[in-house]
């Protein structure tokens, strides 16, 4: 008969913590910084480490550090231990205050009627907003760093609840003095040829959508330059050197101050939805998703009422 008790481990994810950043910048001196401790401090964690899961994890050499095979085998399983660590903290914490909720939202996206109608509604309880950056509404949800998201398609659905709350147009932007800036409208065919950045790290679907690549005649959109972050790309197209394609964004809600925008005819609108974790039952998520398919979904230019994607 099987012990059905495991047997105990001693394992310090503090430990498993300075691997995976470690594993991640593949140089002692770049995690120690990242991890706020010193090269020889970080050394001496992963010695214990390594004694406590009884595989060397890494290969030192002058030429630099590199994961062993171990190491390679066990960097995937120590991910997973530090998100399985998140999310059981995240759903304790939950169930002893089950009046919270925190609800994220991207830039340009306005949630107040349907925030405000929640709180009206259950005035116990803790509501919070959070605003997150244009890729990182996914990670949030399962991070269990917000409870919702009103947020923006293109988005991996599999773990989520995804409900279209209504469409938002695509348009064009490029900088005040661009030979398009101020036209009543543009087509694709306008840039045709017009170089559109590629935002590094970025999630392919992510860059794919936004870029409108491959283009609806089948053609590559022309390759722009490589850049870091959002606001890079904003620079590079505030100087001349590109265009973009992106949701209506005001100088209100985060458009640089040398760039404009023009109305895109020709392709499929945006989708503006609200994302949740599937299988979340807490009483707060389902009276905001109530709330947000009644007041933001209103937002719809069809005039159609909002739907699911499980």
């Amino acid at each position: 008969m099987s012990d059905p008790f495991p047997a105990p481990v001693d394992l310090d994810l503090r430990l498993v913590q300075c691997f995976t950043v470690l594993a991640e910048q593949q140089h002692f001196g770049r995690a120690a910084e990242v991890l706020h401790t010193t090269q020889p401090s970080l050394s001496r964690q992963i010695r214990r480490l390594e004694q406590q899961v009884g595989a060397r994890l890494l290969d030192r050499s002058t030429r630099g550090t590199r994961l062993s095979e171990a190491g390679e085998a066990f960097l995937p399983q120590a991910k997973e231990l530090l998100r399985a660590a998140v999310g059981a903290m995240a759903r304790t914490r939950a169930a002893a205050k089950p009046s919270s909720i925190t609800i994220g939202y991207a830039r340009g996206l306005i949630i107040t009627p349907a925030v405000r109608t929640l709180r009206e509604h259950n005035p116990a309880a803790e509501v919070h907003t959070r605003l997150l950056a244009w890729n990182d509404s996914r990670a949030a949800l399962l991070e269990h760093r917000v409870d919702a998201v009103v947020t923006r398609l293109p988005l991996l659905t599999d773990q989520l609840r995804i409900t279209i709350l209504h469409d938002e147009p695509r348009v064009l932007v490029v900088s005040r003095d661009h030979r398009l800036a101020g036209k009543d409208s543009v087509t694709l065919h306008d840039v045709a040829d017009e170089p559109i950045p590629r935002v590094r790290q970025s999630d392919p679907l992510l860059n794919a959508y936004w870029r409108l690549d491959p283009r609806p005649d089948g053609r590559p959109a022309p390759d722009g330059p490589l850049v870091e972050a959002l606001e890079d790309k904003h620079e590079l197209i505030a100087a001349g050197q590109a265009v973009a394609i992106g949701p209506p964004l005001d100088y209100a809600t985060g458009l640089h101050p040398g760039l404009t925008t023009v109305p895109l005819r020709g392709i499929e609108p945006g989708q503006v939805v609200l994302a949740t974790r599937a299988g979340d039952h807490n009483r707060l998520v389902t009276a905001f998703r109530k709330h947000a398919e009644a007041l933001l979904a209103a937002e719809r230019g069809d005039g159609g009422g909002s739907s699911h994607v499980e």
